[in-house]
């Protein structure tokens, strides 16, 4: 009797566990199917000056890689610098008003879509590339930060991705975090 109760708790156990992997498949497939997935990250280097007359920069690129099975279609980005912040932005760019044959010279053209004035967001396109494909890359490459090192600064530069899919947005795995104290401050202050 023991033998027949523990022989039907096994087939119990055997008839959950294959519920359970059909179920997991399933739901798998249904994930795959639609599944829209974008990372975004920055690469970059530095080049820091702890002399007051002299610049500090960060070369960049920002990249997004489509990791999930499904094109996405109409792709943009924001970088965001702090409010107030010392940090100068500057990269390979065309304005929306430029023509159209500045706009195609090179290989790889973004064009900045918002207001030109604004130094703390720059919200830019591909031209001519209004997808992106599973698993591929596109880049928005050697973009430069300035700052100088005569005052402290902190800030953090943050970047955003965009798509017809993602209207909500997808923050960038890895913000620039910079911050420093100036060396005439610190003069200063060690001086008191």
């Amino acid at each position: 009797m023991i033998t027949r109760i523990e022989d039907k708790i096994q087939a119990v156990k055997e008839q959950t566990n294959m519920y359970v992997q059909e179920i997991k498949k399933l739901v798998e497939e249904l994930a795959v199917q639609n599944k829209i997935s974008l990372i975004s990250y920055f690469t970059s280097s530095f080049n820091i000056s702890y002399d007051s007359e002299q610049e500090s920069l960060c070369l960049g690129s920002y990249h997004i890689r489509n990791i999930g099975h499904t094109a996405v279609t109409n792709p943009y980005l924001c970088i965001k610098l702090p409010k107030d912040s010392p940090f100068y932005f500057s990269g390979r760019y065309v304005h929306e008003n430029f023509t159209p044959t500045l706009k195609t010279q090179g290989q790889s053209n973004w064009e900045r879509f918002n207001d030109k004035s604004s130094k703390e967001e720059y919200w830019l396109r591909p031209v001519g590339k209004s997808t992106i494909e599973p698993n591929e890359t596109i880049s928005f490459t050697n973009f430069q930060i300035k700052w100088s090192h005569n005052l402290s600064y902190s800030g953090t530069i943050m970047g955003f991705t965009y798509c017809d899919q993602l209207t909500d947005g997808v923050v960038v795995l890895n913000p620039i975090n910079l911050n420093g104290i100036s060396s005439t401050r610190e003069e200063n202050n060690g001086g008191s």
